[in-house]
């Protein structure tokens, strides 16, 4: 087992203070800060402490040792998952991520065309695809999946505008996926003069629409629109917005989402899990590459009823480690309280070995003993155990103290 050291990701929606408070660093940081990584992705592998190598590296020099050898046979001899803590202060983009199948469709067919990988136009990074699931330490506010049509009717008739009218009637009519797909190709493929009129239609129905019912259904909603339109007037994905599940998680809530569902995060810090790929298919919120045709290639317009994703734990009569329940052959996702006090949460857990296991501290700070060895892993820290290490125990540092370990499942 070693300490990571994960490298920060730097975009303009990061937090000037999340990552670095997590990690013990002084704030504000000198540039907002996205994303910390903790894997081996090849546009930004973590290095292990002390010999400075990459992960990427340790794991190709013997990846039997590192992986195992059934994760080596199912994964082409590469960790399967990248782990992440993301920090939104401001909206991420709406988008959505492709199938496998359309991951080593789309890849083949750019590299053919000669799109170089760090183009700004292209879309596929790699050839997989890229379910993830976000689980949120702080409140954590997002808009998932196509929200049921008829709500989304009811919302457009709460409204009341008669700019919409057109498209609300267009979604009775047909209140389906594919009533979803026509409105939403609609709204993304207007005339840029047309979005921005509509867009400013919305804000002020909003407004309205808050200041008669300010504790409605669609309260939330509203809110959140009027956020988006602030940040990006004139843009179609806010009238696409409108279409989605809007969700508030609280700490230790999760979602998971699967290829095809339409999403973007709003604001809030959460771990996220997700098979090791970098491929976005952007449609608004945001100045980077937005391919209209290729969004509505991958997008999966079937309703969909988002909730946190179930947990349970992770052993009979256990309740130190509970595992977030989702169908996805990559990676799993657990989360461990620990309490050196032993008041509310045990002081030590053992981790069940197989497989290879990344260790993320988001709180306190823990203590990793195996065969010997004894390795802190602070907050903001991570810890790497490949498939060869005999039994990890983990012990608690402080009366407080939270890891996230992402493994393979068996």
């Amino acid at each position: 087992m070693q300490l990571l050291d994960c490298p920060v990701r730097n975009y303009a929606w990061g937090s000037r203070t999340a990552l670095a408070g997590l990690r013990g660093e002084p704030g504000p940081s000198p540039h907002p800060e996205a994303e910390l990584w903790m894997g081996a992705h090849p546009a930004d592998p973590s290095r292990l402490v002390g010999s400075g190598a990459t992960l990427l590296v340790e794991i190709a020099e013997d990846p039997v040792a590192a992986l195992g050898q059934h994760v080596c046979e199912r994964f082409d001899k590469q960790l399967p998952f990248l782990m992440k803590v993301l920090a939104a202060e401001e909206p991420l983009s709406i988008q959505a991520h492709p199938s496998k199948a359309q991951a080593q469709e789309g890849f083949e067919r750019e590299n053919q065309r000669g799109v170089p990988l760090d183009a700004s136009s292209r879309n596929y990074k790699d050839d997989n695809h890229k379910p993830e699931l976000l689980v949120a330490l702080t409140q954590f506010s997002a808009m998932a999946g196509f929200r049921d049509p008829e709500a989304t009717v009811a919302l457009l008739e709460e409204l009341g505008s008669p700019r919409f009218v057109p498209y609300r009637d267009l979604l009775a009519e047909q209140p389906d996926g594919s009533g979803l797909r026509a409105l939403f190709t609609t709204w993304i493929t207007l005339p840029s003069s047309d979005v921005a009129e509509l867009v400013d239609d919305l804000a002020e129905s909003c407004v309205a629409l808050l200041g008669r019912s300010p504790r409605g259904p669609f309260a939330e909603v509203a809110r959140n629109l009027l956020q988006l339109v602030e940040r990006y007037p004139g843009d179609a994905g806010v009238l696409a917005s409108i279409l989605l599940n809007h969700i508030t998680l609280q700490p230790g809530e999760g979602i998971f989402l699967d290829a095809g569902n339409l999403h973007a995060y709003l604001h809030g810090v959460g771990v996220e899990l997700m098979a090791n790929s970098d491929n976005v298919l952007r449609g608004g919120l945001t100045p980077k590459h937005v391919d209209v045709p290729e969004l509505l290639r991958v997008v999966d317009f079937e309703p969909l009823e988002l909730s946190p994703v179930p947990v349970r734990n992770a052993e009979p009569g256990g309740t130190a480690e509970q595992v977030y329940q989702v169908p996805i052959d990559e990676f799993a996702l657990s989360r461990i309280e620990l309490d050196a006090t032993g008041l509310l949460h045990s002081v030590s857990h053992g981790l069940s070995r197989g497989g290879p296991q990344i260790i993320a501290c988001t709180r306190g700070e823990v203590i990793a003993r195996s065969g010997g060895e004894e390795v802190r892993v602070p907050a903001g820290g991570a810890l790497w155990i490949p498939d060869s290490d005999p039994e990890v125990i983990l012990h608690a540092g402080t009366a407080r103290d939270e890891v996230f370990r992402a493994v393979v499942p068996q």
